[in-house]
C-alpha cells in the first residue's frame, strides 16, 4: 500500500465547520509512525461524538485522510499533519478513503488485524528465550 490509494475503498470528500471543540476527531500515523501495516498515511483514531465530525456522521474511525483543503497528507510526519489542521481555517475539506476491514495495527474494531513487526519480534524472542531454557534443563538433567 504505502501511501497508494486502493481503488476498491470508496473515496468521498467531507466538509466540516470547526465548532468549539475543534474538528472532534483524532488522528494516528505518519511516515514516523506508522499505524497501518506498510502505509504511512494518516487516519482517524477517534471520533468525538459531540464534535463536528461526530455530528456530521460521515467519517469514521479507521478512515484514511488523503488530504485537507487540497494539501496531499502522503509522506508528511504526523506533527506537520496536526499543523495543517491547527491551520486550516473555520472550513475544512477532507479527501477521505473509507476504511478497509484489513491492515490495521491499530484498533480500530475491525475484525482482521495484523500485527506490527515490532510485536512480531518481541513474541519470537520470548519464544526464544523459552526454547533456550527448557534446553538448558534438558541438558542439565541429561
Amino acid at each position: 500500500m504505502n501511501g497508494s490509494l486502493d481503488t476498491s475503498s470508496k473515496v468521498e470528500t467531507v466538509r466540516l465547520k470547526r465548532g468549539p471543540a475543534g474538528l472532534g476527531f483524532n488522528i494516528v500515523g505518519g511516515v514516523d509512525q506508522q499505524y497501518v501495516y506498510n502505509d504511512s498515511g494518516i487516519y482517524v483514531s477517534k471520533i468525538k461524538e459531540d464534535g463536528a465530525a461526530g455530528q456530521d456522521g460521515r467519517l469514521q474511525e479507521g478512515d484514511k485522510i488523503l488530504s485537507i483543503n487540497g494539501a496531499v497528507l502522503e509522506g508528511r510526519t504526523h506533527k506537520a499533519v496536526v499543523d495543517l489542521f491547527r491551520t486550516a481555517g473555520e472550513e475544512v475539506e477532507l479527501l477521505i478513503q473509507k476504511k478497509e476491514s484489513h491492515h490495521m495495527n491499530g484498533s480500530t474494531g475491525s475484525e482482521s488485524e495484523h500485527q506490527s513487526p515490532a510485536s512480531i519480534l518481541g513474541l519470537l524472542a520470548v519464544l526464544t528465550g523459552a526454547a533456550a531454557i527448557l534446553f538448558y534443563i534438558y541438558r542439565r538433567r541429561a
